[in-house]
């Protein structure tokens, strides 16, 4: 169940998101990290937990895919993900935890929030492999800049866009088939954008969570990104 703090706070955050988008809001100074950054043990297990999990969502929606190119292209985001979640849990092993051990803390907040993003159907689970994904890879990357220099260097391309063109194509042509669709997935990518920065916020460190002067930047960085995702589906972020 969902409780009630998540959806207030899932509103405030969609509701940061709507005065990011403000022109006078935009910095045009790049996004620095250093004081709201994890640290490393907590990065690491969260971020492969994500990616493990995207990888078992998008394997599972492949299934109801209404053609073969769409089974494929949600085969693209599960495999993308299953990719990134063995380099984590290999950069895990070589500082010597357990991936286990540090997936385990964000288990339970990770399958809550991929419970309410699942969507009703194949159109809205790939979207939300698309905008889910992007805004918090886009927040993984960024991260990066504060981590040990190995650390970063090992991982620098780990949250890359790979996959992206694939699912523009693939859901540009049934949007163009079927206008309705658009619709419908605009508004539904609208809905995921709360709920994907509280799992953005819960990224950062604890002392800087409740500190908007701080987070202010960080949404406003990760919301621009997002809303060339949705332009680049045709569709109003």
């Amino acid at each position: 169940m969902v409780s009630w703090w998540n959806r207030k706070r899932a509103a405030q955050l969609a509701a940061a998101w709507l005065a990011s988008r403000n022109p006078k809001n935009a910095s045009g100074e790049r996004l620095q990290l250093d004081d709201v950054s994890p640290e490393l043990d907590v990065y690491l297990g969260q971020a492969a937990y994500l990616q493990l999990s995207m990888y078992e969502t998008m394997g599972r929606a492949g299934a109801t895919a209404p053609t073969l190119s769409g089974r494929l292209v949600t085969g693209v985001l599960a495999t993308t993900a299953l990719e990134r979640h063995r380099t984590i849990v290999a950069e895990i092993e070589r500082i010597g935890q357990d991936p286990a051990e540090l997936m385990a803390p964000h288990r339970e907040a990770i399958d809550r929030f991929l419970e309410r993003t699942s969507g009703a159907d194949w159109y809205e689970s790939m979207l939300t492999g698309y905008v889910t994904a992007g805004i918090l890879n886009d927040l993984f990357d960024s991260l990066l800049r504060s981590l040990p220099i190995d650390v970063r260097q090992r991982l620098r391309t780990v949250f890359d866009a790979r996959e992206e063109a694939a699912v523009v194509e693939e859901l540009t042509a049934h949007i163009e088939d079927d206008p309705r669709v658009g619709s419908r997935l605009a508004m539904w990518g609208r809905r995921l954008v709360g709920d994907t920065l509280l799992v953005a916020r819960s990224a950062l460190a604890s002392h800087a969570r409740e500190d908007q002067s701080r987070l202010e930047p960080v949404w406003t960085e990760l919301i621009a990104a997002h809303s060339r995702r949705m332009d680049a589906l045709g569709l109003t972020a």
